[in-house]
């Protein structure tokens, strides 16, 4: 037992010499470290990261005795002790309750005696004088009485009754005798040539382990990517077929013909009828004919197969009540069926006139628009000539006003010319306003850095007071709580309080009752897709039998269909589709006489225009004589600058 302790020691010594404490972090170590000994059980190995850990921990408190040791006795000491002698301050310091006695003198005797008993007596000896008093000087002294010193103090009769035993080893140690040592005998020189040194055996070559395969998805692209361009090719294919088929087709909104939508509509309400009247054709024929080799057109779920097949036995029992009310002495509804269809013939005769009447009434309001809106741009061209013959009007006040001002600047001028005398006092009074202007900012800019400051002081006092709140914070001592058992309850008094080992008992119990169920349920599930499959299979044959009964039927609908397609023809006119039309026409040649209208007007627009042209040349002369104006003032404006520099310009002083 004794070597089990000093080898674990050992080992805990080896790691800590390992780690360096400004280049490593110590999370990262100890899961290096607990990566590595893995080999070792939970408990030994739990034993060594504690240890380790803690001593780096506790570094500043253990290394203070070590070095005083080292100082004192570090003749007779190596490098190596050291880490052996940190482990055992820290055990005797900080693990002593939790360890035992027993545990703590095993480990102790199964490393070197006499530097062990040199050691513990260095450091119970001054443990109340100077190691105290430096422990309090990083630590709180209340906090190092109550933690360290004190519980030191009451295991310090049984170190007391160690240290003893540990010198009466060493006694019995120095008595034994020692073996007498024997003496080299010489022995005559061999002058024989000597046996040639053997061939080592050659090393084996290490293979290298085979790597594994690189996986098919690396040289892959994911299939997401290629659905994606497929359906961005399909997507585009068709938008350039109905751009395509929307280039061709013309427009459709003055067509006298029926649209396409009408026609889809006209064969839709054809086929219904054709449908409705055809519902007993199925059962008057024969015997269909087999057709083994059956292919699906469509791939049916099993709630599509169940519907379908729920549908056919319901048929069927329809079609059998049908037959046993004749045999009972019904009649056949065969009159009453053609009356049926009679009317609906009439029906949609009816409302392939009201079609046609929609249509043509769409074409008439389409016209009423386009007439409605020449009235409209007649208008517009009305109220927009009388805003230009306002807007005329309104240049010539300007210009009149125009010229009322440059009269007025002309005397200005003249004005400016003769008063340049006066620009003394004018520069003067400038220079008068821009030094105050240079005062102001100058005292504006003064503030500014003064509140910048007082800015400044308060963010690093600020600062301060934070730096001081966590070196307060990080002083503080780091208390650590090991005691665990697993069969004890936490001692909160609940109804359903559990220990840690009850409570895996209970959960791995749990676990296997709900495997179990799983189990269950999975064979249930099995049971039931089972005959699932079996009763589609059965829905599928009878499917299959009224298909074909179905294609029989829908053979001789088409043989009939054509029989009476020559009968149907388009839908007669009637008075009120004729009317229409007749006033569509009318529509037609009243617009046509307003569109003649509006091109005769835009040639007299066109002959006014160039009349236009002519008159304005007037214009132009008016133009260059006001040019000639600002010419002149311009040259007068230069003379008074020569003259008298520091005046400030007309323009200037009329804009002030």
């Amino acid at each position: 037992m004794a070597s089990s302790y000093g080898s674990l020691v050992k080992e805990a010594a080896v790691l800590l010499d390992k780690f360096s404490t400004g280049r490593q972090c110590l999370d990262d170590f100890m899961e290096d470290a607990s990566k590595n000994l893995q080999h070792m059980d939970t408990q030994p190995k739990k034993f060594i990261l504690d240890v380790v850990s803690g001593c780096v921990e506790y570094k500043k408190l253990l290394d203070i005795v070590i070095n005083a040791f080292y100082g004192q006795n570090g003749k007779y000491l190596s490098r190596d002790d050291r880490s052996q002698l940190v482990i055992i301050c820290y055990l005797a310091t900080f693990v002593l309750d939790d360890l035992g006695l027993q545990s703590f003198s095993n480990v102790v005797k199964s490393l070197d005696i006499k530097k062990m008993h040199k050691f513990l007596s260095f450091f119970f000896t001054n443990l109340t004088t100077w190691i105290q008093e430096k422990w309090n000087n990083i630590y709180d002294a209340a906090y190092v009485e109550k933690h360290w010193i004190g519980p030191l103090l009451r295991w310090r009769p049984e170190i007391d009754i160690l240290l003893d035993q540990l010198a009466v080893k060493m006694s019995r140690g120095s008595q034994v005798k020692k073996a007498p040592i024997k003496t080299t005998e010489p022995q005559e020189f061999s002058l024989n040539k000597p046996k040639p040194r053997a061939l080592p055996m050659p090393e084996l070559i290490p293979q290298q382990e085979r790597h594994k395969p690189v996986p098919n998805s690396t040289y892959k692209a994911p299939k997401e990517m290629q659905m994606i361009e497929e359906i961005k090719q399909k997507n585009h294919q068709k938008t350039e077929e109905l751009l395509y088929e929307a280039n061709m087709k013309q427009f459709r909104c003055a067509n006298p013909h029926k649209s396409e939508n009408t026609k889809k509509v006209m064969s839709q309400i054809k086929q219904d009828l054709d449908s409705e009247l055809k519902f007993n054709s199925v059962h008057s024929g024969g015997r269909p004919p087999s057709n083994k080799n059956n292919s699906w057109p469509i791939k049916l779920n099993s709630a599509a197969i169940l519907r379908q097949g729920a549908l056919y036995d319901r048929q069927v029992e329809e079609e059998l009540q049908r037959i046993e009310r004749l045999v009972q002495g019904a009649r056949e509804p065969s009159s009453f069926l053609q009356w049926q269809k009679e009317m609906r013939e009439k029906d949609l005769q009816e409302e392939l006139a009201k079609i046609e009447k929609r249509h043509l009434e769409g074409r008439i309001s389409y016209e009423e628009a386009a007439m409605a809106r020449t009235r409209i741009m007649e208008r517009n061209q009305k109220t927009a000539q009388l805003k230009k013959e306002e807007t005329a009007q309104l240049m010539r006040r300007y210009a009149e006003k125009r010229l009322q001002e440059e009269k007025e600047m002309r005397d200005l001028v003249q004005q400016v010319a003769e008063g340049h005398k006066n620009s003394k006092t004018a520069k003067e009074k400038l220079q008068k306003f821009k030094q105050s202007i240079v005062k102001e900012v100058s005292e504006q800019s003064r503030e500014l850095l003064r509140q910048a400051l007082e800015e400044a002081q308060a963010e690093l006092s600020r600062k301060f007071e934070i730096i001081c709140e966590i070196r307060a914070i990080e002083s503080l001592p780091h208390i650590r709580v090991k005691n665990f058992d697993n069969t004890e309850t936490a001692g909160h008094e609940l109804l359903g309080e559990m220990s840690l080992v009850e409570l895996k008992e209970r959960l791995a119990l749990l676990k296997e009752a709900q495997q179990t169920e799983r189990q269950e349920k999975r064979e249930h599930i099995l049971e039931e897709k089972q005959s699932k499959k079996q009763l589609l299979l059965e829905q599928l044959d009878t499917i299959n039998i009224h298909m074909r009964a179905l294609a029989q039927a829908s053979a001789i609908r088409k043989e009939e269909r054509k029989a009476t397609l020559g009968f149907r023809q388009a839908a007669p006119q009637d008075e009120r589709v004729l009317a229409l039309q007749k006033k569509l026409k009318e529509k037609q040649q009243e617009r046509q006489r307003l569109k003649q209208i509006e091109s005769d007007k835009a040639k007299t627009s066109e002959q006014a225009a160039a009349h236009t042209v002519r008159h304005t040349g007037t214009h132009n002369k008016k133009s260059s004589e006001e040019k000639n104006w600002e010419d002149l003032e311009r040259s007068l404006e230069r003379h008074i600058q020569k003259e008298a520099p520091d005046v400030v310009s007309q323009r200037e002083t009329l804009k002030t």
